[in-house]
């Protein structure tokens, strides 16, 4: 009789906002986008993966920077994902990612699969991703590392492609076949892109897995020991209870490593299922035709957009009137604090714009005036030399960390709703049009105890307003305390 192993969903998602600017920011990606349906990316890849294992299994790869607006669109979840969250203290590409979550899912259970899926995919077919991820289980259980194959529908130069061994048949799951790997081949010229695709037999490389999390350690092991080093060092000091700090300068020193040149070309385990369900990774807003609905002239629009007689284009408005006349095969995106106006041809070439705004360290590339947060959001309306402006929104029932400052003082003013503020060993309610001050170096805490939603506008006053200016003591979200220096992540309370 075959074994049952437990299934542990990986979510890849600690990807930067560029190629979807400026609707996705350094801090709100991708994957935190409503690009297609009712559902955020993210929360769409929750979903998905539900079907194949329990909420509790999950475990979310990110950074600190964009974990609290992942807890935020996950909160459906949010009890079963309390131990769930793997925060990356730096980015080291997804080897090392990886490779810390197969520590993880060992420590649960030694025995146990991970389903390794990024955050910001669209897929399309439920019952056959399920019949999919089983049939990977099962080769997965017999120690091979298993990617999954998109049959090419174009010739795609941006992705990987997957040739399988001939005769090399491994097994099956319904109409579904999986296979030994012949080759991967990294990102070909147009040229071979159309002769894989006439040729037929070859697959993209769609960048989810299934294995065994102690088979991809020792492949990892192998191929990249360096990497497999630094995790037996990493564990060794979670054992001996060192400091976050001491574990997070081991990773930081770890060298950037995908898995798929790392690791996956390299094994003689690698395996490839061919799936039925249909993918896209939606890499820029020129793809957006291949998963948003369009209207009969072929357009995708979004938001207060007035257009005449425009074609195949692609206009979103976040809050003022878009207005179009005669685009063909263009996109046009409006924020408050940023407008793209592109072909389609050169939306990839988004992304060298969010290169050119962070060299001149634009905070347009970084995060938006409004940022989301566990507890609500702020927007900043106003700055300049020692001062910043803000509303802030608490939503029923949130509560921001408990908190003190070094470098800024703070003046609330409440606009709407009742809010309670604690300042030291104070706790009192502030009202509309009521406000106090915070000084300098004094412990507080801001919180809704009603069902109406508290807005207030903060002044902050100070030599430094950076939000990385932030000694946490307590918090309700499982961020972390005591931290004296967030390395100019920005994020806030």
């Amino acid at each position: 009789m075959a074994r049952e192993y437990s299934l542990y969903p990986v979510i890849m998602a600690g990807g930067s906002g560029t190629r979807f600017w400026p609707l996705s920011r350094h801090l709100f990606p991708k994957q935190l986008l409503r690009i297609s349906g009712e559902y955020t990316l993210i929360q769409q890849t929750m979903r998905r993966v539900l079907g194949c294992a329990p909420a509790a299994n999950v475990l979310i790869s990110t950074n600190a920077a964009q974990a609290d607006l992942i807890r935020v669109q996950l909160a459906d979840w949010k009890e079963d994902l309390t131990n769930g969250f793997l925060l990356e203290p730096e980015g080291r590409n997804t080897a090392p990612a990886i490779a810390l979550a197969a520590l993880e899912v060992l420590t649960r259970d030694p025995s146990g699969l991970m389903l390794v899926v990024p955050a910001d995919h669209v897929v399309t077919g439920q019952r056959d991703f399920e019949n999919a991820v089983r049939l990977a289980s099962q080769l997965a259980s017999e120690c091979y590392l298993v990617t999954f194959g998109i049959k090419p529908i174009r010739p795609e130069t941006g992705y990987g492609y997957i040739k399988p061994k001939d005769n090399a048949f491994l097994g099956k799951q319904g109409k579904l076949r999986g296979y030994l790997v012949h080759k991967f081949v990294e990102k070909p010229n147009a040229t071979k892109a159309a002769r894989y695709v006439k040729a037929g037999g070859y697959f993209w490389n769609s960048g989810m897995f299934v294995w065994r999390a102690a088979a991809i350690l020792e492949e990892i092991g192998l191929y990249q020991p360096a990497i497999m080093a630094a995790m037996e060092r990493i564990k060794k000091l979670r054992m001996d209870g060192a400091s976050k700090q001491a574990i997070d300068d081991v990773y930081r020193q770890i060298v950037s490593v995908s898995i798929d040149t790392g690791v996956m070309e390299r094994s003689s385990k690698a395996a490839v299922v061919p799936v039925t369900f249909r993918w896209s990774d939606v890499g820029s807003w020129g793809s957006l035709d291949e998963v948003a609905e369009k209207d009969r002239a072929g357009n995708v629009v979004t938001g207060r957009v007035i257009d005449l007689e425009s074609t195949h284009s692609i206009v979103y408005a976040d809050r003022r009137v878009v207005a179009t006349i005669g685009l063909q095969n263009m996109v046009v995106v409006d924020t408050p604090d940023a407008t793209l106006v592109c072909p389609k041809s050169r939306a990839q070439d988004v992304k060298k714009i969010v290169d050119i705004l962070k060299q001149r360290q634009a905070p347009e590339h970084l995060e938006h005036l409004t940022v989301q947060r566990p507890w609500g959001s702020y927007t900043v309306l106003e700055e300049g030399p020692g001062f910043k402006v803000k509303r802030v929104t608490v939503n029923p029932g949130g509560r921001l960390s408990l908190q003190m400052h070094h470098q800024r003082s703070e003046h609330w003013v409440v606009i709407s709703g009742t809010a309670r503020v604690t300042r030291d060993q104070e706790i009192f309610d502030l009202h509309v049009g009521e406000s106090t001050a915070i000084p300098v170096n004094t412990k507080h805490r801001l919180e809704n105890p009603s069902q109406e939603t508290v807005h207030i506008i903060e002044v902050q006053n100070g030599p430094y307003l950076g939000e990385d200016d932030i000694v946490r003591f307590k918090d309700d979200y499982g961020r972390d305390v005591h931290r004296e220096a967030l390395h100019a992540t920005r994020e806030t309370a």
